[in-house]
């Protein structure tokens, strides 16, 4: 039936819309996820959305602590209805929730941070399986929930008097390094045939204008529209 649905909406693309859809399919990956603990600048969470739109990240995970996040539609230029934004924001500290979850989905828990065993984004081992990868706050960094439950840490040499980067800046370069070794490597990091079909669904959706005929089709599912998940 998935695919019957697919095979539907496709008749209401161009050619060119079809091309792609498909072409971005090709680079997108959950091998790497995005994890961004308690952001209270919505920019910065935005632009890290759209970096991670840009680099083929798929998935980006939001951590609700104190902070909630609110798309900043001027930095994300509409990347974030491309990707699944999967929010924690229903317990006090939904960073072990987000932790727990990710590690029963096979990800290692990697921290950013100068830490003392940090890795470098060239030295970082892709090979060794999934990886989370969590971001904080300029001013405090990660918690230390996440300090202690990670499996590796991660950091981005520098050679100045200032001592951090702004996030957004950060993701970028850590996602630049990281999804152009895992592009080169032979890692399966592609998605399945079956991720494709459910997200490509959902892009062609997104690609159509309210009032299309698409919205009388017999198995069309509410919650095919929505693109953020709450755990």
């Amino acid at each position: 039936m998935k695919e019957k649905l697919l095979r539907y909406l496709e008749t209401f693309l161009t050619q060119r819309r079809s091309d792609l859809i498909n072409q971005v399919l090709e680079y997108r990956t959950r091998y790497i996820t995005i994890v961004l603990e308690d952001i209270y600048q919505p920019q910065n969470a935005s632009a890290v959305i759209r970096t991670c739109d840009c680099l083929g990240i798929q998935d980006v995970h939001i951590i609700e602590n104190r902070n909630r996040y609110r798309v900043n539609p001027d930095v994300t230029l509409g990347s974030d209805k491309w990707l699944n934004l999967i929010r924690y924001r229903k317990y006090d500290d939904n960073s072990i929730e987000a932790i727990n979850v990710l590690k029963k989905s096979g990800y290692r828990i990697i921290a950013t941070t100068p830490h003392s065993q940090s890795q470098t984004p060239d030295e970082f081992d892709l090979h060794k399986g999934k990886a989370a990868i969590f971001f904080g706050t300029e001013l405090k960094g990660l918690s230390d929930s996440v300090l202690k439950n990670a499996d590796e840490f991660l950091q981005i040499p520098m050679f100045g008097f200032t001592r951090s980067f702004n996030i957004s800046v950060s993701a970028a370069i850590i996602l630049y390094h990281l999804t152009n070794r895992l592009r080169d490597s032979l890692i399966k990091w592609q998605l399945s045939g079956d991720e494709c079909t459910a997200l490509k669904t959902k892009w062609i959706k997104n690609s159509l204008k309210l009032g299309e005929s698409v919205n009388s089709y017999p198995e069309k599912r509410k919650d095919d529209q929505g693109e953020t998940q709450d755990r």
